[in-house]
Order: C-alpha cells, then structure tokens, then sequence
C-alpha cells in the first residue's frame, strides 16, 4: 500500500514540476536555468518544512509522510536534471553560468532548507 501512496505523491510532484517548468520557460529566455533552479530552491524549502510539520507531535499517518515526501517531493526536485545542466553549460564552454547555477542551488537550497525547517517549528 505505501508504495501506492508514494506513487501518488509522484504523480502530484511530478506535475507540480512540469507545470513550473513549462510556467517559468515561457517567462525567462536567459541561459541560466531558471526553472530547474527555482524548483530547487522551492523543493529544498518545502522539503525541510514538511519534515518539520509532519513529525512534530508525532501523531502524522505514515502513509501520508510517504505521499508528502517520497512521493510528492521526490518527484517534483529536480536534481538530477541539476547535475545534467551543469554538465552542458560546462560542454557548451558557459563555465561562468555552470559555477553560478551551481553555487547558488547549493547556498539558496541550503538556506531555503533551514528557513523550511525553522518555520516548520514555530507552525
């Protein structure tokens, strides 16, 4: 059963990220990667936040921290596509981009993480 529920938790995520992607590509015609890049950082907010909201008074269903969390932001986090995105702009002689998307997903999704977690705490 749970993986049935994980399974639905990807479908949401995995169309959540689709949508994003297709809403900021139409917006931003730039080389940096912004689409991957903002659900990156809002995958590592929600994710820390979720982790927090979820387990605090331990009274949450398991089934619903695997929709939540397995499922849902396991398929909408892209960073997969992250490291296949650096590598091309590495390929494609953008270095300069590769260094800033790369630096900034970790710093921003470090710190989206801790915001997620901090606010998680005081919901």
């Amino acid at each position: 059963m749970e993986y049935l529920f994980v399974g639905i938790g990807g479908i949401f995520g995995a169309v959540s990220r689709y949508g994003i992607s297709k809403w900021v590509g139409r917006r931003w015609k730039g080389d940096f990667p912004l689409a991957t890049f903002c659900i990156n950082i809002t995958g590592s907010f929600m994710l820390g936040l979720l982790s927090v909201l979820l387990t605090k008074g331990g009274a949450t269903p398991a089934w619903l921290k695997s929709v939540a969390t397995t499922g849902f932001m396991g398929a909408y986090t892209t960073y997969s596509t992250f490291a296949f995105e650096i590598i091309n702009l590495i390929q494609d002689g953008e270095k300069g981009i590769a260094v800033r998307y790369l630096s900034g997903s970790v710093i921003l999704g470090l710190l989206a993480a801790w915001l997620g977690l901090t606010l998680g705490e005081y919901v």
